[in-house]
């Protein structure tokens, strides 16, 4: 029984150990501005934003001016490193749990300047925002 517990146990810290994000650092971690609805509509004005949702979900409606580069997709990096790394670049998805870790992601490419929409377009609509076909 003890053995089998031990096994379990084994198991269970390596998988914990193998799923685990390397850390941010300091200066990533500064780059990184989660904003309320508001927020992000005043400070993105003729700024980069970019709808991390699927195309379909993009097709439904998004914040105007938005590109989208699907998260899922492979490419997503290489598509999000086109742009200008001095520049604040601006995301969303659906409700905000794809962007922190798109965001995470985006701070390591070396943009300075990375603001999340919190609750994402969700959040957005919830405050009687327009969103664009």
């Amino acid at each position: 029984m003890k053995l089998k517990l031990g096994i379990i146990l084994f198991v269970l810290f390596i998988s914990i150990g193998c799923n685990s994000k390397p850390p941010l650092n300091e200066q990533e971690k500064a780059a990184i501005h989660i904003v309320k609805p508001t927020e992000f509509k005043e400070k993105s004005v003729n700024q980069i934003i970019i709808d991390i949702r699927t195309p379909q979900e993009f097709n439904q409606g998004h914040i105007e001016g938005a590109i989208n580069i699907n998260y899922f997709d492979r490419s997503f990096i290489e598509e999000i490193g086109k742009y200008d790394r001095s520049k604040p670049i601006f995301l969303y998805c659906r409700s905000g749990n794809r962007t922190s870790s798109a965001a995470a992601k985006v701070a390591k490419l070396g943009f300075n300047e990375v603001y999340d929409l919190q609750g994402g377009i969700m959040n957005w609509s919830k405050e009687n925002l327009q969103i664009t076909k």
